[in-house]
């Protein structure tokens, strides 16, 4: 089959390259998915995971990407609830080959149904920026309407849909990012936006929660915003500030098949819009994925 591959840590994007390799084989609770399109974070290349395997030994040439949608095409040894031929999403592990593939074997517990009036290019945009977003503000952030929520790159591909979560949470929500982004988070439903290269921080007054997806000075001048029993939420990992009177938690996402249910539901019923940016095919993708200029929302790679 056909895969981006990456075998040279210190290459970065630019050592990915498309090759031919062996299809994966189903284990115990796998499922092979057919991939019709895949999601990739930039910063894979910098994780251990991509490198190495849970015993730290070395596990490349690996397949990186770990978001995907796509259809059943087998089924491991007792593996239950997906069937052959059942469009899916999901979030494969991050110490396995990943999406960037014609096919990828993950945990059956990993995938979600994809229902049929949702495009393969959306269902892929979704599990880590979904459930990032979805877990950092009702799992770790303890979101409640009434609250406020300053959620960093609010034209991102997670801060979009902090943005838009938060706000049909019933939370109060002042987005930040560039000038430029200015117009695409108000669109997608903050109540105000802050230019953290132009405006000061310090005039937004108190919130009940940071979404950080930043880090270094605006996290730490951020953690000053939260108000007593709030919560910065990093996703960038370990703060570097706490608030004064309030909890600092960092996470790293997890696969959780009734949260990605929620998720895509709301893109069905049009209360979640997607953040899609590049969009392109498996034998493009090693330009996609190293773009000479600043792109925004989420890549895709389509995968034939």
């Amino acid at each position: 089959m056909k895969a981006m591959v990456v075998t040279d840590e210190a290459a970065g994007t630019a050592g990915m390259k498309l090759m031919d390799r062996p299809e994966p084989a189903a284990a115990i609770n796998d499922v092979v998915v057919q991939v019709r399109a895949s999601g990739f974070v930039p910063t894979e290349l910098e994780w251990p995971s991509t490198w190495t395997d849970r015993l730290g030994r070395d596990r490349t040439p690996s397949i990186p990407g770990h978001e995907l949608a796509g259809v059943v095409a087998a089924l491991g040894y007792g593996t239950t609830g997906v069937s052959v031929g059942q469009r899916v999403f999901g979030l494969a592990d991050w110490h396995r080959d990943g999406t960037l593939a014609e096919h990828v074997a993950i945990e059956a517990r990993n995938l979600a149904p994809l229902p049929g009036d949702v495009d393969f290019t959306v269902g892929a945009s979704l599990p880590i920026s979904g459930l990032t977003a979805w877990q950092g503000l009702f799992d770790h952030g303890r979101l409640r309407a009434g609250q406020s929520v300053l959620a960093h790159g609010a034209a991102g591909a997670v801060g979009s849909m902090v943005t838009q979560l938060a706000r049909e949470a019933g939370a109060y929500v002042i987005g930040t990012g560039r000038a430029a982004d200015r117009h695409r988070a108000l669109d997608f439903g903050a109540h105000e936006f802050l230019d953290l290269d132009a405006d000061g921080l310090e005039g937004v007054g108190g919130v009940d929660l940071v979404f950080d997806v930043i880090g270094g000075a605006v996290q730490k001048r951020s953690a000053g915003l939260i108000r007593a029993g709030g919560t910065l939420v990093s996703v960038v990992g370990p703060p570097e500030a706490r608030p004064a009177d309030g909890l600092a938690v960092d996470f790293v996402v997890e696969c959780d098949r009734g949260q990605l249910t929620e998720i895509v539901q709301r893109v069905r019923d049009g209360r979640l819009r997607t953040n899609v940016g590049t969009v392109a095919t498996l034998d493009d993708a090693v330009a996609a994925l190293t773009p000479t200029e600043r792109t925004t929302g989420k890549t895709i790679i389509q995968v034939p």
